[in-house]
Parts: C-alpha cells; sequence; structure tokens
C-alpha cells in the first residue's frame, strides 16, 4: 500500500498549485462579482495541458486517469479558484464520450475538451426528476433519420460558457416499448434550445440555468454511441469521475479555508500578546477541520485510483463516500475559518465568507448527502432499500 503520488503526479500538483496561486481568490471573487467568467485562467489550464489530463494522448490529452484530474480540481480549489466546469466537462463529458462515443464523436470533440477551446456541460436534472432518471421527462422520439428533443432541465451548470450541452433524455425501445435513457450531444445554439438564467445566493463565476427544448432537431450522429443500447452505460460513465472530483474541489477548498485562517489566527494577537491560535478554543476546531479535510482527501484518492484500475462497483462505493466526506468537510472548515476570524471572516478582503454559499450547495450536489447515506446503507450495509 502506497500512498505517494508518481514523480509525475507530483509534478502535475505542483505546477497547478503555481497556476492557481498567480490568480489567486481575489480573482475568483472579482470575476464572480463582476458577472464575468475565468477565462484567462481555463484558457491557460487547457494551454498548460490541465484540463486535458484525463483524456488519451491520441486525442491531445495528457493519457492519465481521473486521480490526475483530481489533483488538478483540488489545486485549483486550494488557491481559492473552484472551477465547477472542471467537474462538468472534462470529467463528465470527455469521460462519457471517450468511453461510449463514436470514433467520429472523439476525433471532433475530446481534442477541444483537451485544449480547452471547447466546453461541453451536462443535462440530467428535471425539476420534476431531479435527477432520477427512471422519470426523466424529457423525451427524444424519431424523425426520419433525425431526432426530436422535447423537455425541460435545471440547474445546468456553464451553458452560456459552453459549445454542446449533454443531454440525458428517454427513448422509446422498439423491442420492448419501453423508455430507456439515451445521451445526446446538442449544440447549445440549437433552434428550440433556450436557456433562463437561474438567481442564485452562490458567489461563483459560473451560472446556473433552466433550459427548454421544444422539438430540438438533431441529425443521427448527435447520439452517444452506435446505438441506443449504449445509453445506460454511458450515463453511469459519468457518475464517478462527477463524484471523484466534485470530493476532490471540496477538499481544495476545505484546504484553502483552514490555510487562511490558520495564517491569521497564527499572527493575530489581542489577549496580552499572545496569537489568538495558542487558545484551544480557536486552535481546536481548526485542528478538527483540518483532520476532516485530510480523511476526506484519503477517501478521494482512493476512489480514483480504485476508478482508474478498472474497479468500477469498488469506486462507486468509495467516490460516494469521498463526496459525502468532502461535501461535510468543507463546510466544516469554511465556516470554521469565518469563526475563527471573527468580524473579518465575514469580509470579502478576507476571503472565506465568499466560499460558505459553495459550500453549503456542495451537501446537496450533485448527489445530495442524503442519498448518499442510502446509498451506503443498502450496498454496503445490506439494507432493504429506503426510496
Amino acid at each position: 500500500m502506497n500512498f505517494d503520488l508518481t514523480p509525475e503526479q507530483d509534478q502535475l500538483r505542483d505546477a497547478v498549485r503555481a497556476l492557481g496561486r498567480r490568480y489567486g481568490h481575489p480573482y475568483f471573487v472579482a470575476k464572480a462579482k463582476s458577472a464575468e467568467h475565468t477565462t484567462e485562467l481555463w484558457h491557460e489550464a487547457g494551454r498548460l495541458g490541465y484540463l486535458g489530463v484525463n483524456i488519451p494522448t491520441e486525442y491531445g490529452g495528457g493519457g492519465g486517469g481521473i486521480t490526475e484530474l483530481a489533483l488538478v480540481c483540488e489545486e485549483l480549489a486550494a488557491a481559492g479558484c473552484p472551477l465547477l466546469l472542471l467537474v462538468v466537462s472534462p470529467a463528465i463529458a470527455a469521460t462519457v464520450i471517450n468511453k461510449h462515443g463514436t470514433e467520429e464523436q472523439r476525433k471532433k470533440h475530446l481534442p477541444g475538451l483537451a485544449d480547452g477551446s471547447q466546453k461541453i456541460v451536462f443535462a440530467i436534472t428535471e425539476p420534476d426528476a431531479g435527477s432520477n432518471f427512471h422519470r426523466l421527462g424529457t423525451v427524444a422520439r424519431r424523425d426520419g433519420d433525425d431526432w426530436l428533443l422535447t423537455g425541460r432541465k435545471v440547474y445546468i451548470s456553464g451553458v452560456d460558457e459552453a459549445d454542446h450541452v449533454l443531454v440525458v433524455a428517454r427513448t422509446e425501445d422498439a423491442s420492448s416499448g419501453k423508455l430507456k435513457p439515451a445521451l445526446f450531444i446538442v449544440p447549445t445554439d440549437a433552434p428550440g434550445l433556450e436557456k433562463s438564467k437561474l438567481d442564485m445566493e452562490i458567489l461563483s463565476p459560473e451560472n446556473q440555468f433552466q433550459l427548454f427544448l421544444d422539438d430540438v432537431r438533431l441529425p443521427a450522429d448527435a447520439l452517444i454511441g452506435e446505438s441506443l443500447d449504449a445509453g445506460l452505460p454511458a450515463l453511469f460513465a459519468g457518475l464517478n469521475p462527477e463524484r471523484i472530483t466534485v470530493a476532490a474541489m471540496g477538499a481544495g477548498t476545505g484546504r484553502y479555508a483552514v490555510e487562511k485562517a490558520s495564517e491569521y489566527t497564527a499572527t493575530r494577537k489581542v489577549w496580552g500578546g499572545r496569537s489568538i491560535g495558542s487558545h484551544q478554543g480557536v486552535a481546536h476546531p481548526l485542528a478538527h477541520a483540518a483532520v476532516q479535510v485530510e480523511l476526506a482527501r484519503l477517501m478521494i484518492y482512493k476512489a480514483a485510483s480504485l476508478y482508474d484500475a478498472g474497479r468500477d462497483l469498488e469506486a462507486g462505493v468509495s467516490g460516494n463516500m469521498a463526496k459525502y466526506a468532502a461535501g461535510e468537510a468543507a463546510a466544516l472548515a469554511v465556516d470554521t475559518a469565518v469563526q475563527a476570524l471573527g468580524g473579518a471572516g465575514m469580509t470579502t478582503e478576507y476571503g472565506v465568507a465568499t466560499l460558505l454559499g459553495a459550500v453549503r450547495a456542495g451537501r446537496i450536489a450533485p448527489v445530495s448527502r442524503e442519498m448518499i447515506l442510502n446509498f451506503v446503507a443498502q450496498h454496503v450495509l445490506g439494507q432493504d432499500k429506503s426510496y
């Protein structure tokens, strides 16, 4: 059992950390408050090869795995730049297309995803069904050789930055008459596709949208894979990378918050010349948060290594646990940092309260902590399904 990164992974981590710190949290906050995107950071990360670390070399990527992409997500977040679209585009969309797309789809989309010149976002969640694909109302039906998509999606990240959106719909199986999931690559400027920005109480340069699909016409090759049989495995292919990279982003955010608070409490002196961090009432909560973040990191990289080894079932358990642990740890770390800084913790200048909304959302999305506990109870503890 080896907990060390490879030399190549060490170099990647250090390089991404340096990039993130050159931009930093003030850059992230400024972009969010001016309703702009982190375009400069994204393009530089793409040019340096960090966005495509998990994409095969033949399509312009680094040939690594989700472990490498988790390192990128964590280190940018630890520098105060948690980029949600790293999860959506390289982790979900690139994985789905690489594993289950046609060769033409891989050649068309993966090079752009690798160098950052293209973004593909992901649309599964619906107003009435949530992310329960068994109840999705978005339907794809044949019209000659084309497909027509109709339905609604909600909480879809980054549509205004993306060239395409990977839409999960349901199609009728001609042999059984039953509906089955299918994924389609839809241009964000397709006729019949409309987006409406959602106002969120989260300080982020990445926006959330509701999508309306009204007979959006797509060619046959918009369907992921060679046939409808690719739909279900393609859908599941993106879930573990999503959970692992979301968790990595949460752990990085937790590290950032603990580091900011530790720097402040080690130098802040108000009682008798001693630093406030010398008091256990301040130091112990921060130490507790640091422990929780580190425990989450261990589960994240266990899950990533299992996934990269092709052990999908085990990675599913570990990935869910990692997402749960990191969501809790990040929320704890940011809240503890705000408390340790007192009034300063609520200012924009000190850069911790600016993350409160994001880490709270991390306990809800992309899968809630309660659904993860349901998963663990059923699949690890052997309990009857509760929902």
